[in-house]
Parts: structure tokens; C-alpha cells; sequence
């Protein structure tokens, strides 16, 4: 049997062990609640650029990035999108513009997949970087 001195020490050094490391974990995360780690991911080459013209012709879901122009609004999400070879639909969500204000004049990487129906093409884009 344990004395209940060394019992009353143990069990006050395990609550404070699991104090301090929960006091550590919870500063370990930000206030998104991200660990502040690294994110991991593939390093190494992506999708490169293509033209319009070349992504009418790609399959339904393939990745692609786009340098061009954003010349019009179509309706709320979508925009023409217009490069030396053509014009695409592109549909682009608020949270993907991150904040930035895009005129006909700016040169925009579009990242994002085509998205084939059966009567036409668009570009579902994931993000917009201004060039």
C-alpha cells in the first residue's frame, strides 16, 4: 500500500504535469485553431500555365492555371475571362478573390479545373493571383 503522503505528492505532480501540458497545447494553436507547424504537401511541379484554347480541349476535373485577363462580369460568381487565344467562363467564389480588386486591366493567374458539361466549359477556380 502507498503511504498517503507519496499517494497526495504523486497525484499533485500528475495535475500538474497535465496542467502545464495543457497550458502548452493550447498555446501551441493559433487562434484559427492551426497547429503552427508547417502545413505538409507535394513539393514539386504543378500544373504549368495553358491557354484557353487548350483548356476547352482538357478533360472534365483537370487542374489548370490560366494567365489572362478578367474583362467582364457575366453574373454574381462569374466572370469572362479572356487570354490571346480566347474567352472562358470562369466561376469564382468571394473567398476565392482573398481580399483583392481586380480590374480588365490586371494580368490574374487563374488556378483552378475545368468543369465540362455537356454543351460547354468553364473554369471552377480556386484562387486568383494578381501578376
Amino acid at each position: 500500500m502507498i503511504p498517503p503522503f507519496r499517494l497526495t505528492l504523486a497525484v499533485a505532480l500528475f495535475a500538474a504535469a497535465l496542467a502545464g501540458g495543457a497550458a502548452h497545447a493550447e498555446a501551441a494553436f493559433s487562434a484559427d485553431h492551426t497547429p503552427p507547424a508547417t502545413k505538409g504537401g507535394f513539393s514539386g511541379p504543378g500544373p504549368s500555365v495553358s491557354s484557353v484554347s487548350q483548356a476547352k480541349k482538357m478533360r472534365d476535373d483537370t487542374q489548370v492555371v490560366l494567365r489572362g485577363n478578367i474583362v467582364q462580369q457575366v453574373s454574381h460568381k462569374k466572370y469572362l475571362f479572356q487570354d490571346s487565344t480566347g474567352t472562358v467562363i470562369v466561376d469564382i467564389d468571394d473567398k476565392d478573390w482573398a481580399g483583392q480588386i481586380v480590374t480588365p486591366q490586371d494580368t490574374v493567374e487563374i488556378y483552378g479545373e475545368v468543369d465540362k458539361d455537356w454543351n460547354s466549359v468553364e473554369v471552377d477556380v480556386e484562387r486568383v493571383v494578381v501578376q
